[in-house]
Formats: structure tokens, C-alpha cells, sequence
């Protein structure tokens, strides 16, 4: 009776835990969206509400942490159980990352909304950070069904982001090459673009990991990947 008092209180608790991850991921998949929304629109109260809003983000993300290990302490989890509560922390921490991305897009959004805009840019982030929210609610929608094939989908689409992130990055070398005076615009344009690139990687590394939640081991093949076109670096301010 007292063991299954346990596994009942085991269970509740990490129920909230997960309640809080996919609480998480909704509020990272509109800070992309919203983000990607007033960079297309220049809507410099929307683009500043993202970034507001990436506390809210933060907070949940500690939550998540100090749940997850007052209940490592408290339950004295079996193997298995202790798998999955250091999946959700590494899930909750990809989703913080993203969240710092998608604040990092509304930032220069804010920029972008001083400078003459360049045809097309709008709706080509918009459509890749489509792309990038598909896959991570595709790989929290895995994790919840424990479903190694649509996380495996999730892996495959990552080839997608990064032939989007080529495409851009070779659009915008155009538009600075055609007119010197759309090189910053450009440049900023480029690193929102590199920052959905990275957040295709996260969604990525969430998929794998219920890929290892759910078998015990992690892909072992090479994440499917398309070489980049620039190595150029990213700030992350």
C-alpha cells in the first residue's frame, strides 16, 4: 500500500512538471510566431511584448528545475522514472533556449522597424519560423505520446530549416551586393535567420531525446544536417 502511495505521488508530481513543459512550449511557440508577426509587419508593441514576455519563459523554466529535483530527492525515482524527469529538465532547458532566440528576434525586429525594409524578408522569416514551430510542437507532441516516429519526422525536418537558412542567407548576400545600402538591414536579417536555424536544432534535440526516453539510447546516426552556407557568428545579446 505505502509503495503505491509513492508510485501515486511519483506520478502527480510529474504530471505538474510536464503540465508546466508544455505550458512552456505554448508560450514558445507564440514568441516565435509573435516575433517572426512584428518583424513582417514592423509593429515595434508586439516585437517589445516578446520580449517581455521571455521572463515568463525563464520562470518556468526554474520551476521546472527545482520541481524536477525536489522530486529526484523526495520520490527516490527507479531507473526508468529518473530517465524521464532528466528528459522533461532537458526539454525545459531547449525550450528556454528557444525562448532567448525568439527575444533575440523581436530585439532586431525593433531595429529592423527604423530601416527601409527589404522586399520579400518579411514573409520568408515568417514562413521558416512556420516551419521551426511546426517541429517543435511535433516533438513535444512526440514526447507526450512517447511516438519515436513522429520525432524521427521531427530529426528528417531539420534539413528543411537549414535549406531554408541556405536560401536567405544567399537572398540577402543579393540584395547587399545589388545596394551597399542594405547591408545592415541584411546583416540583422541574417542573424534572425541564423537564430531559426537554431531553434530548428533544438526541436531537433528534443526529438531525440524521446527518442532516448523511450528506446534507452539515442539516435545513432548523424543528425540529418545541410551544410551551411556561412559560419558567420550570431550574437546572442
Amino acid at each position: 500500500m505505502n509503495d503505491r502511495h509513492i508510485l501515486r505521488a511519483f506520478d502527480r508530481d510529474l504530471e505538474g512538471i510536464q503540465a508546466m513543459v508544455m505550458r512552456m512550449g505554448g508560450m514558445v511557440e507564440t514568441a516565435i510566431m509573435e516575433a517572426a508577426e512584428a518583424l513582417e509587419s514592423r509593429d515595434e508593441e508586439q516585437a517589445e511584448k516578446v520580449r517581455l514576455n521571455d521572463k515568463a519563459i525563464d520562470a518556468l523554466e526554474e520551476r521546472v528545475n527545482e520541481d524536477a529535483a525536489r522530486l529526484i530527492a523526495l520520490r527516490a525515482p527507479t531507473a526508468s522514472d529518473l530517465r524521464t524527469v532528466l528528459t522533461v529538465m532537458k526539454i525545459s532547458a531547449s525550450l528556454e533556449r528557444v525562448g532567448d532566440y525568439a527575444k533575440n528576434m523581436a530585439k532586431r525586429a525593433n531595429v529592423l522597424g527604423q530601416m527601409p525594409a527589404v522586399p520579400g524578408a518579411g514573409g520568408a522569416i515568417r514562413r521558416m519560423a512556420r516551419t521551426v514551430t511546426d517541429m517543435l510542437s511535433h516533438a513535444l507532441d512526440a514526447y507526450i505520446q512517447r511516438d519515436t516516429q513522429l520525432a524521427e519526422d521531427v530529426r528528417v525536418r531539420d534539413r528543411e530549416v537549414d535549406q531554408m537558412y541556405n536560401a536567405l542567407f544567399r537572398e540577402f548576400l543579393t540584395h547587399m551586393m545589388e545596394d551597399p545600402r542594405n547591408i545592415t538591414a541584411c546583416m540583422h536579417l541574417h542573424f534572425i535567420a541564423k537564430n531559426l536555424e537554431r531553434m530548428g536544432d533544438h526541436a531537433t534535440a528534443i526529438a531525440e531525446q524521446v527518442i532516448y526516453l523511450v528506446t534507452g539510447t539515442l539516435p545513432d546516426d548523424d543528425r540529418p544536417k545541410v551544410e551551411n552556407v556561412t559560419t558567420v557568428g550570431v550574437g546572442e545579446s
